[in-house]
């Protein structure tokens, strides 16, 4: 008989360390990357009792298809500096209209304003508890 000392692939375990992240903490950085490169109507949606999917949505808008890859890229580059954590998935890359980042605790949803108004993701999951992050460069 075969014997399986380990799983053929770690999808789900953080990229450099043992630990599981923060989410909370991850929350916090991947909203300042967004603050960062001008994200609009930055939304945290707590969806922790709703599914076992994920405990967050982090939803965003862009003004531009080059905004909208900006936001994802920063997101990635300042998850991955700040907290040793890659994206588990991504999609939406070449189309730039909605680019997904899924860090499985936390999928981050960077869209084009036009799709965001379509699909509302707040609205399909309006019993989650919602933080809006305001920009203080704004006021």
């Amino acid at each position: 008989m075969t014997d399986i000392k380990q799983p053929a692939k770690k999808q789900f375990e953080n990229a450099f360390t043992d630990d599981t992240p923060d989410s909370q903490e991850m929350v916090e950085v991947i909203t300042e990357a967004l603050l960062s490169r001008k994200g609009k109507d930055i939304t945290v949606l707590d969806v922790s009792e709703l599914t076992t999917l994920t405990d967050y949505f982090v939803v965003c808008h862009g003004n531009s298809d080059v905004q909208i890859k900006a936001l994802a890229d920063v997101v990635e580059d300042d998850v991955r500096e700040k907290m040793g954590e890659k994206a588990w998935k991504k999609e939406g890359l070449q189309g730039r209209s909605w680019v997904i980042l899924d860090f499985v605790n936390i999928v981050v949803h960077v869209m084009s304003k036009e799709k965001r108004d379509f699909y509302g993701l707040e609205r399909m999951w309006n019993d989650a508890k919602v933080t809006y992050i305001e920009d203080s460069d704004e006021k």
